[in-house]
């Protein structure tokens, strides 16, 4: 086989992997943001517990919900990133059957397109479970009613 055509088929390759490069780096912005608030939830918990033996009465029960509400948005954060996480290497997985089949010569075009639907599906189930963490920590959230200003 010529050298010319061997360059055409890799750089062919290349280009399919291209969108599927991009999808890897939304996925890293997305990872981003969600291990800053898992972060956040965390120091805000550590922070209620070490201040939890100072409480009294109404004050340590409001601190107990608030507990197992950020409990639960932490359990939510993790299963987000497992997730998204699960859906990058998936794709990764996805580029590389793509270059082991232009280099090998084998048929795994089923196999990258099973691998991109795994993605998503990751994908989606993590989008979701952020959702919910979202809608939990809006939905739990305690304002005063302290007019500031």
């Amino acid at each position: 086989m010529p050298i010319d055509s061997d360059i055409s088929g890799i750089a062919h390759v290349i280009q399919l992997a291209i969108a599927p490069v991009f999808l890897l780096t939304g996925i890293a912005g997305l990872l981003g943001v969600m291990a800053n608030r898992l972060a956040r939830v965390i120091d805000r918990a550590r922070n209620i517990e070490e201040k939890l033996d100072q409480l009294d009465g109404e004050a340590a029960a409001r601190a107990q919900v608030l507990l197992a509400s950020l409990t639960e948005r932490a359990r939510l954060a993790s299963w987000a990133i497992n997730f998204c996480t699960a859906a990058a290497l998936l794709i990764c997985t996805d580029i590389a059957t793509l270059f082991i089949d232009a280099f090998v010569g084998t048929q795994l075009r089923w196999l990258v397109g099973a691998l991109f639907i795994l993605t998503m599906l990751a994908l989606i189930c993590g989008l979701i479970t952020f959702l919910r963490e979202v809608y939990l920590a809006t939905h739990t959230l305690s304002i005063g009613k302290r007019v500031v200003k």
